[in-house]
C-alpha cells in the first residue's frame, strides 16, 4: 500500500480538529461536568465535524444511494444512525409512509427535522419520528415503534462502524424490528480484504474511534450481515470505481428477511 494512501487520513483528522476543537472546548467550559462524560464530549465534537463533512460524504455516496435506497424503500423506513438525515433525500414520499430516524446524538436532531421537511416528512404530519436511542437499545426502539416487527425497510448508511456489539445488535434489530419479508440495505466502509490496507485500518482505528464517536475502520460488517441466518435473499457488492488502496473501503448490501 502506498504510504500516501495510508497517511491520507491525517488530512481528514486535521480538518475535523480545525472545525470542531474550539466549539467543543467552549461547550466543556460552559458545562465543566462534561469532563467526566467523555462520550458526550465525543458527540459534541462529532456534531461539529458532521456540519463540515456531512454533505460531502453524502455526495460521495450519492450514485450508490440513488439506486440502493430509492429502489428498495417502502412503508415504514428505519434509518439507523441517521446523522443529519441525508437518507431522506433518496426516499419516495409516495412509497414511504413514515421515516423513522434513529439518532442517539440529540445535537443532530434539528438538522434531521430541517432536511426531512424538504421532502414532506414532518412530525406534525405524522410521517416523521426521531428516536434518540442507539441501535443497541432494541427494546426502546420496539416500544417507540408501537410493537415488534413493524418496519418495512431498514437502512444503515455508514453507521454499523460505530454501534456497540454490532453482531448482537444487528441480530436483535432484524429479529425484533424488521417485518418478515422486510428489506435491509446498507452502504458501509468495512475492513479491506487486502492485508496491507487492513493493517493500516487497524492501526488508525484507536485514534479514529475516539475522535469520531466510536467509528471504527476495521469491522468486516458485510461478512457479519451476510452470515446471519435471517435472509431469504442476500447480495453484497462493491462500490463502482473505488480504489482498493483506500482506508475507507465500501461494500453495499441488500437483504430480504425470511
Amino acid at each position: 500500500m502506498k504510504i500516501s494512501a495510508a497517511l491520507a487520513i491525517l488530512q481528514d483528522l486535521r480538518f475535523a480538529i480545525q472545525a470542531a476543537f474550539v466549539p467543543t472546548v467552549v461547550a466543556v467550559l460552559k458545562s465543566p461536568l462534561l469532563i467526566i462524560q467523555p462520550h458526550e464530549i465525543s458527540r459534541i465534537f462529532m456534531s461539529h465535524v458532521w456540519k463540515l463533512f456531512g454533505n460531502g460524504v453524502d455526495e460521495n455516496g450519492r450514485p450508490v444511494k440513488e439506486q440502493l435506497i430509492r429502489a428498495n424503500s417502502h412503508g415504514v423506513v428505519l434509518d439507523i444512525g441517521a446523522g443529519h438525515g441525508h437518507t431522506v433525500l433518496y426516499l419516495d414520499p409516495i412509497a414511504v409512509t413514515k421515516y423513522v430516524a434513529l439518532e442517539p446524538n440529540a445535537l443532530m436532531h434539528s438538522e434531521i427535522r430541517t432536511l426531512a421537511a424538504t421532502k414532506g416528512f414532518t412530525e406534525e404530519a405524522g410521517n416523521l419520528a426521531i428516536l434518540p436511542y442507539g441501535a443497541e437499545h432494541v427494546s426502546l426502539i420496539v416500544s417507540a415503534l408501537g410493537g415488534p416487527n413493524t418496519v418495512d425497510t431498514m437502512i444503515s448508511i455508514l453507521t454499523l462502524c460505530s454501534i456497540p456489539d454490532p453482531e448482537r445488535t444487528l441480530d436483535a434489530l432484524v429479529r425484533n424490528v424488521l417485518k418478515p419479508g422486510g428489506i435491509f440495505v446498507f452502504y458501509e466502509h468495512v475492513l479491506s480484504h487486502r492485508d496491507d490496507v487492513a493493517w493500516w485500518q487497524r492501526f488508525w482505528t484507536p485514534v479514529w474511534k475516539h475522535a469520531f464517536d466510536g467509528c471504527r475502520l476495521d469491522r468486516p460488517t458485510h461478512v457479519w450481515v451476510a452470515k446471519m441466518d435471517a435472509w431469504k435473499e442476500a447480495s453484497v457488492w462493491s462500490k463502482d470505481g473505488e480504489e482498493e488502496e483506500h482506508l475507507f473501503w465500501h461494500r453495499v448490501g441488500r437483504f430480504v428477511k425470511k
